[in-house]
């Protein structure tokens, strides 16, 4: 860690699309790099893709943190000493640096088209070579400038790379990085249309952010040599880098949407805990120890650093988080259950009595894997007329069934106290009786009532459909 500077660690998606997984994972790195160490975690926004900028992208993006749990402590809503922080409305900041390299010589403009440029890196890759700006506009005349700008000539900045000098990056995941000058092309620091680049923005805004540490995804290592010559050119202390490995899709490529959700609002509204998302992001690349699967929010702050994250790439495996999910939901009260299964359940089953609600909630815990599974896997309670499905009609159409079902009609209505205590042992008692095996009377029994084969337990059933509701369903049954 950059002794004697205080922690400060950034944040800075775009508002053009919703959070991605990748920047989910990036954020929480930083949030509990932030936290371990009393430091400050900020918020910018990176807007100067106005073509592709919108409200509502950068609104979902807010809610999808907060949704996570990671607060800002500077940022959007919060304000803070350091801001704007909004890239749109931090254009003097970058006026007044890119004035600043053009008088000092370190930033030159270049007038050679679009065409030249691309012409010119293809005839280098046809001969193998590494495809560079020639640097056709270093050096051009003050005189020539003025006129071509007199005229209107569309032209673009770049950073004139200094020659014989080394990028040295001391990265805290991968360790001693060396790039030297000759390896990085003069690159564009402002458009034809007058906007800065990323990599122009990002070293202008950390540098007066005071941050004091980048962590990042590895994709932007090929960014960090450029970024840290502009810092040399400024005169100006460079932050400590961590670049975090790629996430993975189950085929060991890129995540992308071909091997599923990429984007943290889709898990949100397919009714993920927010627990489950955060640890099962926290593994990939990062581990408390070399055994502990589960964890919190404060048990990953207390134990971060950024020497536990890997250099390899982190799989995406749907089935772990699948199994955090369960077992977050295991772990709830009925009480906090109920709550985050409600958005879930219609108007009209919200309205029902405390006390069912909560046997609704403990009903279903050991078989939700996702909140929003609820509203499936209980719609049978809710029904006025069960739609069985293939294997429960099935059951219901064999020989003898009507009569089976009407006698344990019967036998139910008989019984004082409801749901009956003692279900299983009735209907097993009555089954021998009249000859059946207890499976011959129990399946169909269950397929009456819950339309399928599996589910709750029956005795649950019973309770949460009442009495002249299970009988009825038991009377119908065809």
């Amino acid at each position: 860690m950059t002794e004697n500077r205080p922690v400060r660690v950034r944040f800075a998606p775009s508002p053009t699309g919703k959070l991605h997984i990748g920047g989910a994972r990036t954020a929480l790195f930083n949030w509990a790099f932030a936290r371990r160490h009393g430091g400050v975690f900020i918020l910018r926004i990176e807007d100067t893709d106005t073509e592709r900028n919108s409200q509502e992208s950068l609104d979902s993006i807010l809610s999808a943190m907060r949704w996570l749990g990671l607060d800002w402590d500077e940022g959007p809503g919060v304000g803070g000493d350091f801001g704007p922080y909004a890239q749109s409305e931090r254009m003097p900041l970058y006026d007044a640096a890119i004035q600043k390299g053009l008088t000092e010589g370190w930033l030159y403009r270049c007038f050679c088209t679009p065409e030249r440029v691309n012409a010119l890196k293809e005839e280098q890759r046809n001969r193998k070579e590494n495809p560079r700006y020639d640097r056709a506009c270093l050096g051009l005349p003050d005189a020539e400038c003025a006129k071509r700008l007199e005229v209107g000539e569309p032209h673009v900045i770049r950073f004139a790379v200094p020659d014989s000098e080394t990028a040295e990056i001391q990265d805290h995941i991968r360790g001693q990085v060396t790039v030297q000058s000759v390896e990085v092309e003069d690159w564009v620091v402002v458009r034809s249309n007058g906007m800065p680049t990323y990599n122009f923005c990002c070293v202008i805004d950390d540098a007066q952010m005071q941050i004091s540490h980048v962590v990042r995804g590895e994709e932007h290592l090929a960014n960090t040599p450029k970024q840290v010559l502009l810092y040399r050119a400024l005169g100006l202390p460079q932050p400590d880098y961590a670049h975090v490995p790629l996430i993975l899709g189950q085929d060991g490529k890129k995540l992308s949407k071909r091997t599923g959700d990429t984007a943290l609002q889709d898990y949100r509204d397919k009714g993920y805990p927010a627990e489950a998302m955060l640890n099962f992001l926290g593994l990939l690349g990062f581990s408390i120890d070399d055994e502990t699967t589960v964890f919190s929010a404060d048990e990953m702050v207390a134990a971060f650093d950024l020497k536990r994250i890997n250099k390899s790439g982190a799989i995406f495996d749907t089935d772990k988080l699948h199994w955090l999910c369960g077992d977050t939901i295991r772990r709830m009260t009925d009480t906090d259950l109920l709550e985050r299964l409600r958005p879930w359940l219609n108007t009209a089953v919200c309205d029902k009595d405390g006390g069912w609600l909560l046997q609704l909630a403990a009903c279903f815990r050991e078989r939700l894997t996702l909140f929003g599974d609820v509203s499936e896997m209980s719609a049978h309670l809710f029904c006025e007329c069960v739609e069985p499905d293939e294997k429960a009609a099935k059951a219901l159409s064999a020989d003898g069934v009507a009569d089976t079902l009407s006698g344990v009609a019967d036998l139910l209505a008989g019984v004082e106290s409801w749901p009956p205590p003692e279900f299983f042992a009735l209907v097993k008692g009555w089954a021998a009786e009249h000859e059946l095996g207890v499976g011959k009377v129990m399946k169909p029994v269950r397929a009456a009532l819950t339309g399928s084969l599996g589910g709750p337990e029956l005795g649950d059933v019973l309770a949460l459909l009442g009495k002249d509701c299970s009988l009825a369903r038991l009377r119908q049954a065809r």
